[in-house]
């Protein structure tokens, strides 16, 4: 089969994403961890998101379609001050750190980030939102490691901080059999109704 005639897609989600310092607070947590638990598929810190909606495979020329309604989206919802707490596994094996805060906005926003994908034509399976960041996977066979770190890290707590962004993402997923790496392809001020996107 020749590749070069299937049509080109992109694997999107709408995303925000803690400040930097936010994510070097926890990753200074987890550096024991990263030294104990090296089978552990560690994502990479800059990769660190909080997913809104999941919208999958997309024709690439879909994705213009979703710039307007979500550029007009996050000129009408404030900033939301959240923060990283606590930690916990998924199916046994994936492991996240929660979110505390604004939760109530969030899920608000992330509601109304659905709505206006829908209202663009973009179908998707919805999931239930659970505001988290996924840190790591554990590879089959070691399915403990994923709940060792959980619950040294159940505790944590970490600063709160200003979400200002909506990130619309892409990954390489299906392009590559290395490490999932994700890039923004546009992200808006929240809040801000002249602001412009910045493209990534």
């Amino acid at each position: 089969m020749n590749d070069q005639n299937q049509p080109a897609t992109v694997r999107v989600f709408i995303a925000l994403a803690p400040p930097d310092d936010a994510k070097e607070e926890l990753a200074r947590e987890l550096r024991t961890a990263y030294d104990t638990h090296p089978r552990m598929r560690w994502n990479r810190i800059e990769d660190w998101h909080i997913t809104l909606a999941f919208l999958g495979e997309l024709p690439v020329e879909t994705v213009p379609v979703l710039r307007p309604a979500l550029a007009n989206l996050a000129a009408d919802h404030q900033s939301l001050r959240l923060a990283l707490r606590g930690s916990g596994v998924f199916d046994d094996r994936v492991l996240w750190s929660g979110i505390d805060g604004d939760l109530d906005e969030l899920h608000m926003l992330a509601a109304d980030v659905r709505t206006a994908v829908k209202n663009c034509g973009v179908t998707f399976e919805e999931r239930p939102l659970r505001p988290h960041l996924t840190l790591a996977r554990a590879r089959r066979g070691d399915r403990s490691s994923a709940g060792e770190i959980a619950e040294r890290f159940a505790g944590f707590t970490g600063r709160r901080w200003p979400a200002e962004r909506l990130h619309l993402v892409g990954s390489n997923v299906g392009r590559s059999r290395g490490p999932i790496h994700y890039r923004d392809i546009e992200a808006w001020a929240l809040g801000n109704a002249n602001s412009t996107g910045s493209r990534g």
